[in-house]
């Protein structure tokens, strides 16, 4: 079983970065793929980036495009999301999750992750 915890979330003013950091226990992640998802209050979950298991092939919703970077590494079985030039509207719980296939590709639909983490609360004052 993988259990997934996020950190790295806070208070931050707008324009400022935040780097959230996603950590893998249980066994390795690094055969899946992996997703950053976020939920504003009153909204629906959506999705923010994803990396493939190699690193090599990585996806962004256009709202963050040009201003994350989503990034892994398998030798501490850890992903990390920078976010840089936050907005007041980046404010959301953060959710790490990994697909539950090995070498699948990435996709961006829930349906796809099998095991999530307990989220991170992102805030950014204007």
């Amino acid at each position: 079983q993988v259990q997934l915890v996020e950190s790295g979330g806070g208070l931050v003013q707008a324009g400022g970065s935040l780097r959230l950091s996603c950590a893998a226990s249980g066994r390795t992640v690094s055969r899946n793929a992996i997703g950053w998802f976020r939920q504003a209050p009153g909204k629906e979950r959506e999705f923010v980036a994803g990396i493939n298991w190699s690193g090599g092939g990585t996806a962004y919703a256009d709202s963050v495009m040009g201003r994350s970077t989503i990034s892994r590494d398998n030798a501490k079985n850890t992903v990390y999301l920078q976010m840089n030039s936050l907005k007041p509207e980046d404010t959301a719980v953060y959710y790490c999750a990994a697909q539950s296939s090995w070498y699948s590709g990435l996709v961006r639909a829930e349906s796809a992750y099998a095991y999530w983490g307990q989220g991170t609360q992102v805030t950014v004052s204007s």
